[in-house]
């Protein structure tokens, strides 16, 4: 079987321009707020960064050709995403930030020509923000989507929905939520969840506080969402009544890789960061970058690059074949949050003092990758699901060899 790992070379020179257009407009402006995307101007800034992009021709790679993006399918947005992930305000600037990235793909692939001119339309065009409100405090659904328990009901004129979620990133400033709530069954039991399409002015809606995390650099915040006596038309269903945990794949395996493209970015900023410290950096009579530990953690950062590399492009592969790609995007999710999380340690540890300081990025960068652990389902969870369909497919292959 024939491997080509090579890009079109319209897709090479899309990663080109956006290498450049990160280096040239926006990592001047991470670094002077430290990534905080809200203390560097948060909406205006947003807006600036886009219109830039737009002009340097790397604005929405991933959306549809029809709504002004490039149109690129999972394979071919790896590079470009990684190379916009360089800067953590990249993603921003690119309109491939979560959630709305997310939020196009899922849009594009299920939503009715009504609802992609009223929300796919201005999300693509980075005239408006989305929210995906799915995460809800204890009892109700977290990494067990299972335990959802926002509720909706139906009403006269459509439906009702009243249920509080959390750490709903983008809420603050979004233009409209996607709202997974429960239409049958009760929590704990499989299906019976419908997503919802709702304005963000809808009456009964409120963003609530602002849960204080460890990274910064996601427009929005991660918030308290409260819905209460939320009534929205049957028009605001989004695909089908009862299949809202079967239309989340679509979203969820795609959205956890385009995590791992751009954080992988980040985590190359700070490999590159602290190799050209230790290659110039004098210490116990040479170059650190001559040392031998030194150079164990540089080569430890490049296997952990290529590995990533490597699980990202099966998972994408698979995606791009129409398959769900479950255990794939499981395993390079898991796999990549570690390692990511390795690399950007190292890194910091190469460059002793500076390393923990805020005259480098690589304080930051931990404090942003540190979560990819926990967001898009904690490694243990992904561990579980891996595990299960390992033992699955030993159980049915005895079975059928009786």
């Amino acid at each position: 079987m024939p491997i080509d790992l090579s890009y079109p070379s319209e897709v090479q020179s899309l990663a080109d321009r956006t290498r450049a257009f990160v280096r040239e407009h926006v990592l001047a402006v991470e670094d002077a707020h430290d990534g905080d995307i809200a203390a560097a101007g948060g909406e205006k800034l947003r807006i600036e960064l886009q219109q830039a992009a737009r002009d340097a021709g790397v604005f929405a790679p991933h959306a549809p050709l029809e709504y002004g993006g490039h149109g690129l399918d999972m394979s071919n947005r790896a590079p470009v995403f990684e190379e916009a992930g360089y800067s953590l305000f990249g993603p921003t600037a690119l309109n491939i930030a979560a959630p709305d990235e997310g939020n196009v793909h899922m849009l594009a692939h299920i939503a009715d020509p009504e609802q992609k001119q009223q929300f796919l339309a201005p999300l693509a065009r980075g005239e408006v923000r989305s929210a995906f409100a799915m995460t809800e405090p204890a009892p109700g659904a977290g990494s067990d989507p299972s335990a959802l328990s926002t509720r909706a009901v139906r009403a006269d004129g459509g439906w009702r929905i009243n249920g509080r979620k959390w750490f709903i990133t983008g809420a603050d400033g979004a233009g409209f939520f996607i709202i997974m709530a429960r239409t049958s069954g009760e929590p704990g039991e499989r299906g019976g969840a419908t997503m919802f399409l709702a304005p963000a002015d809808s009456p009964g809606i409120r963003v609530g506080r602002h849960l204080d995390t460890l990274d910064k650099s996601m427009i929005g915040g991660h918030c308290e969402v409260f819905f209460d006596d939320l009534l929205v038309p049957e028009s605001a269903i989004l695909g089908e009544v009862d299949r809202g945990f079967e239309y989340a794949q679509v979203r969820l395996g795609p959205a956890r890789m385009t995590h791992v493209m751009r954080w992988l970015g980040a985590a190359r900023r700070g490999h590159d960061v602290a190799v050209a410290h230790v290659a110039d950096r004098a210490g116990f009579g040479s170059r650190l970058g001559d040392l031998g530990m030194v150079q164990k953690m540089i080569a430890d950062n490049e296997i952990d690059i290529a590995a990533t590399r490597a699980l990202l492009t099966r998972a994408c592969w698979e995606l791009d074949q129409g398959e769900p790609a479950a255990n794939a995007t499981s395993i390079a999710k898991t796999y990549a949050a570690e390692a990511i999380f390795r690399i950007v340690d190292r890194s910091m540890q190469m460059c002793g003092g500076l390393g923990v300081s805020a005259d480098l990025p690589l304080a930051r960068l931990s404090r942003e990758v540190r979560p990819f652990r926990i967001y898009d389902g904690p490694s243990e969870v992904h561990r579980w699901a891996i595990a299960k369909r390992a033992v699955g497919a030993a159980k049915r292959a005895k079975r059928d060899s009786e």
